[in-house]
This record gives C-alpha cells, structure tokens and sequence, in this order.
C-alpha cells in the first residue's frame, strides 16, 4: 500500500501554474517548479510526472476551467443571450486591461509557444477554442431568436468573428496596448452585430 500524499494537489497544481504563467513553458525549470511548490523534484515527478506531464496536466484543467467560464457567463434564456454576449465580451477587454503585470492567457500563452511542436497542446487548444466559439454561436442564436440579433446573420460566423477579436484583444494588452484601446475595440465589434 503506498503512502498517503502529504500536500494538498490543488495548491501544488496553482503554485505549478503560476510559475509555467509566468515563465512560459521552457524557461520554467523543475528547480524553480519545485521551489514555487515546495515539493522535492522526486515528489512532483511521483505525483506528476515529467515536466511535460505536469504542464499537460495544468494546460488541460486551466482550458476546461476557461470552457466552464464562458459556459457560466454565455448560457440561459434567449432572452438576455443579447446582455450576457455583451458583458462577456466586455469582461474580456476589461480584464485584459486590468492585466498590469502582462502575463495574458494562459491558453494563449502556452498556445503560441508549444502548439507548434507538441500536438497535445495543440489538440487541447483547438478543442477550447472550438469548445468557445461554439458557446458564443450558441448565445447568438438565442438573440437572434430573442429578436435581439437580425436572423439572417449567421451564428458561427459571427462566433468566429467575436472569437477572434477577444483572441486579438488578449494579444494586444499583452503587447501593452492601452485599456482604453482595448474596450473601444470590444465596444466596436458588439456595434457591428448585426441589430434589427
């Protein structure tokens, strides 16, 4: 029988997450993972596995955390899909603004470093972003149903559209751009769905 585990994974996992956020994925040694979790490199690699494994591992529960919040924010009646789409995307931007220490997304992040070269990530960025886009079509046909939306516009076009211009806005606060710049982007895409 093998011995109980004497730290709590939760904490492990977001010290583990802070420090890939912060550090990207190649620069983040084991050394600075273990410091920042205050596991010996033998206890994350019992628990976890390699490195690899543990960002998977970090990757994969940040993604589905990110799906479930958009869920939370995007679904219920179609009356109020209109609002609901409108304050998620304004979040967005006011989130993104809010970033004073840059580090942006997470998904975004390793996306862009790792997807490239490692299928995993790659895989599990695709299935977010679809996963995304899918509740964004999702809301917007529930305005269009609410007569919020004009009905001959097409949901996943318009989720595609309003998915990269949250992905653009993520990339450019990352890039420093202004808070003010940021909404004014946000508050031009909602103005150009297209209202009855």
């Amino acid at each position: 029988m093998g011995r109980s585990r004497s730290f709590d994974e939760g904490q492990v996992l977001a010290a583990a997450k802070d420090q890939f956020w912060s550090t990207g994925y190649a620069a983040a040694r084991v050394d600075d993972i273990a410091a920042a979790t205050g596991l010996g490199k033998g206890s994350l690699y019992g628990a976890f596995g390699d490195k690899h494994q543990l960002f998977l591992r970090i990757f994969d529960d940040y993604c589905a955390g990110l799906i479930e919040a958009v869920r939370r924010e995007l679904d219920g009646p179609d009356a109020g899909a209109y609002d609901r789409l409108r304050a998620h995307v304004l979040k967005v931007a006011n989130a993104t603004a809010s970033d004073v220490c840059l580090r942006g997304c997470l998904l975004a992040k390793g996306t862009a470093e790792l997807s490239g070269q490692d299928e995993a990530v790659a895989a599990t960025a695709r299935r977010t972003f679809a996963a995304i886009e899918e509740l964004i079509s999702s809301c917007i046909a529930g305005a269009q149903r609410a007569g919020d939306i004009k009905q001959d516009a097409d949901p996943a076009r318009l989720a595609g559209l309003l998915l990269a211009v949250l992905r653009g806005i993520e990339a450019l606060g990352k890039g420093g751009s202004s808070p003010d710049s940021l909404r004014a982007i946000a508050e031009t895409a909602l103005a150009l769905l297209p209202r009855p």
